[in-house]
C-alpha cells in the first residue's frame, strides 16, 4: 500500500551566522532574487517581469515614470501570477483528500473502486477489474485515496507544508500540473513493477514530486540543501524499510517532480510556457506508454 521542509536557510556561500537576503520592501521574506537594475533583494510579490530577469516597483517607476501594467500582476520565479492566497490550491487539494476519505469510511464498496490495481481477480480467473481491464481512471483516483487515518494525516501535513511554498514560488497553473503529472507518474511506475494483484492508494507519488520540486527551487535560490537533503534521506530510509509502502510510488513520484521542477523554474524566458507545459506533456506522453505496455505485458 502507497502509505509513506524545514524553514529555508542562508545562502551556502554566507556563514553560519548570517541569514539570507530579506526583500527591501518585506523584511519577513528571505528571497534569493534581486532587481536586475538596483540589485535590491525582492520577493515573489515584489517581482516585475523584465526584458532580462526581474527588476522591483521602485526601479518601474523610476524607468517609465509610473508603473507598468506587469508591475500590478508581479510574476513567481517560475512565471506565475502572485496571487492573494498563495495556498488556494492546497487547501482544496487537502479537501477533496478529506472527502474522499470520509466517503471511503462511509462506504464499504467505493474504496475498491478507488485504488489502484493492474488486474482482478487473480489467475485462473477472467480479469474483470483493474488498470488492465480498461480502468485507468485508478491512475489518479488511487491519488487522492486513503483508508488509515495515520496515512491521510501524515500526506496531508507534508502537502500543507510543502505543498504551500511551491504554489507561492510556481503559481496555481503550474504547481497544479506538477503535482497531478507528478501523481499519475508514482501511479504508472506502481503498475509497471508491481504484482497487477497487488492494490495501492495514497497521495504519497504525487508528495514526492513536491519533494523533488522543493530540492530543485531550494537550489535555484542558492538556499542551503542540508535541510531537504536529510529529509529526503529520512523519507527514502522510510519508503524502503517498510513493506507495505509502494515504493515504486515514492520514485516515480520523486523523478516526476525533479525533471517538472527543473522545467519550472529554469525555462528560458523567452520559451518559458513552451519548455515548462511541454514537459508536463512529455512525461504524460511517457506515463501512457508506460501503462499501454504493461498492459500489453498483462494481457
Amino acid at each position: 500500500m502507497d502509505q509513506a521542509p524545514g524553514s529555508p536557510q542562508g545562502p551556502e556561500d554566507q556563514g553560519p551566522a548570517q541569514s539570507a537576503p530579506v526583500c527591501y520592501r518585506h523584511p519577513d521574506r528571505e528571497t534569493g532574487v534581486r532587481c536586475t537594475r538596483c540589485e535590491r533583494p525582492i520577493c515573489p510579490e515584489c517581482m516585475v517581469s523584465a526584458s532580462v530577469g526581474f527588476q522591483c516597483p521602485n526601479c518601474v517607476r523610476e524607468g517609465t515614470g509610473t508603473v507598468s501594467p506587469t508591475a500590478s500582476r508581479p510574476r513567481t520565479i517560475a512565471g506565475g501570477t502572485v496571487t492573494a492566497d498563495p495556498r488556494l490550491l492546497t487547501k482544496i487539494l487537502i479537501g477533496i483528500n478529506l472527502a474522499v476519505f470520509i466517503a471511503v469510511q462511509s462506504s464499504s464498496t467505493l474504496l475498491g473502486d478507488l485504488y489502484l490495481i493492474g488486474e482482478w481477480p487473480p489467475a485462473p480467473f477472467t480479469p474483470t477489474e483493474g488498470v488492465a481491464a480498461g480502468e485507468w481512471y485508478r491512475l489518479f483516483t488511487s491519488m487522492f485515496t486513503h483508508e488509515e487515518i495515520w496515512h491521510i494525516a501524515f500526506n496531508m501535513l507534508s502537502l500543507w507544508w510543502l505543498g504551500g511554498p511551491l504554489e507561492a514560488a510556481l503559481g496555481r497553473a503550474r504547481y497544479i500540473s506538477l503535482y497531478l503529472v507528478s501523481g499519475l507518474a508514482g501511479s504508472a511506475l506502481t503498475y509497471l513493477l508491481e504484482s497487477p494483484t497487488t492494490a495501492s492508494l495514497g497521495a504519497s507519488g504525487a508528495i514526492f514530486g513536491l519533494f523533488g520540486a522543493t530540492a530543485v527551487l531550494v537550489r535555484r535560490l542558492n538556499y542551503d540543501m542540508r535541510p531537504i537533503i536529510a529529509l529526503l534521506v529520512i523519507n527514502l530510509i522510510f519508503t524502503f524499510g517498510w513493506s507495505s509502502i509502494a515504493w515504486q510510488a515514492h520514485i516515480g513520484g520523486l523523478v516526476g517532480g525533479l525533471l517538472i521542477g527543473y522545467a519550472m523554474v529554469h525555462a528560458p524566458r523567452e520559451r518559458r510556457n513552451l519548455v515548462q507545459y511541454g514537459s508536463c506533456v512529455l512525461l504524460l506522453v511517457v506515463i501512457v506508454g508506460v501503462t499501454l505496455l504493461r498492459t500489453a505485458q498483462l494481457t
